[in-house]
């Protein structure tokens, strides 16, 4: 009789246990949630980023590990850049070849103005010339045809006047080509300037290179893995490392059509993690999908398969995650919970409880 008492005794604590444990299973499914809410296995994911090289070339360095918690700003990987600085240095040269060369055409404007002032000069001594010549002629011509000066008089004061002339046109021919000279001066100062502007955009394309070539992480987040190691050639676009974005992180769950039509946009989640069920995690719906889908392939039964479900996006805060960052693990399987009715007060093993600083 002792050993059947003891016996019944075992079998009834068993079964203590198994209700404790199926009361506890019903909680955390959602089972045991109060009118207006609803309640979704999910797990944790974040945007996923591929830190990749903008061109081809060698991969110098890696500066962390796959794990690795990393911030915005943060250098990651170098590629090689002996190229790259060549390449600057050849810009700077070219750079200031095109300078020199702005001064030298500055001063040969200078010279053909020079020479374009001597020109009008001389234009206008041959055109005084000219008028002086004119009026020989003038009067040689009047003295003839009266009688009183030999025609040999007018035929010298002829050609004093075809020769002033011929001279006036080659000064004005002297004007025009320093004119022309003073034109192209200055055409090679704009040249020149264009040369300048030309090095100073290949120096600043070769200098963006140069930084482009230090990869740096655009967020705070973590490196999930390295594709490249140090010393392997990348394509241009290659992946050098992968890492996620730990200030956008969400938690993705399936919820049936008669739940998912009373969830609004900004409805308040609270999140339970299996690797930490001693904490709720607060939440918003960012996203609620406008088709309806299949269940997850990881509902097993040909019923629930049947069913359409809709899936939803919670996300947590920026402000939480930037604040318990460290904490913060894409990948981990837990329970969403949803307020359906935005009057609906939660329930007490659902409170928000983060973990103290």
């Amino acid at each position: 009789m002792k050993f059947l008492r003891s016996r019944w005794i075992v079998l009834l604590a068993i079964g203590a246990v198994a209700a404790a444990g199926y009361l506890l299973w019903n909680a955390r499914n959602g089972d045991s949630l109060p009118p207006g809410f609803a309640a979704a296995n999910g797990r944790l994911e974040a945007v996923e980023i591929d830190i990749a090289a903008k061109a081809a070339g060698r991969l110098e360095d890696v500066l962390v590990g796959e794990g690795e918690l990393v911030h915005a700003g943060e250098l990651l990987a170098k590629m090689d850049t002996a190229v790259l600085f060549a390449q600057q240095r050849e810009a700077e040269a070219n750079q200031q070849r095109a300078e020199i060369a702005i001064e030298t055409a500055q001063h040969l404007v200078r010279q053909q103005e020079a020479q374009r002032r001597a020109a009008e000069a001389t234009v206008a001594q041959r055109n005084a010339e000219l008028a002086s010549t004119q009026k020989s002629f003038d009067r040689a011509k009047t003295l003839v045809d009266r009688g009183t000066a030999p025609v040999e008089r007018l035929d010298n004061a002829t050609a004093a006047l075809d020769g002033a002339r011929a001279a006036l046109a080659a000064a004005q021919a002297q004007l025009a080509a320093a004119e022309a000279g003073v034109s192209h001066a200055k055409s090679q100062v704009v040249a020149a300037r264009a040369g300048v502007d030309a090095a100073k955009a290949t120096l600043e394309r070769i200098e963006a290179d140069i930084a482009d070539a230090a990869l740096r992480s655009p967020r705070d987040g973590r490196v999930q893995y390295l594709v490249a190691r140090p010393a392997e050639v990348v394509a241009a676009g290659g992946i050098v490392l992968n890492m996620v974005d730990l200030t956008d992180v969400y938690m993705s769950f399936f919820l049936t059509t008669s739940d998912a039509g009373r969830v609004a946009l900004g409805s308040d989640v609270h999140i339970v993690l299996d690797a930490a069920s001693q904490y709720v995690i607060p939440a918003t719906v960012s996203y609620v999908a406008d088709v309806a889908q299949f269940t997850p392939k990881t509902v097993e039964t040909a019923e629930e398969r049947a069913k359409l479900m809709f899936r939803i996006k919670a996300a947590i805060p920026a402000a939480l995650l930037e604040k318990y960052i460290t904490y913060v693990k894409t990948g981990l399987p837990g329970m969403a919970y949803v307020r359906l009715d935005p009057d609906a007060e939660w329930p007490e093993h659902l409170a928000v409880r983060l973990p103290s600083e």
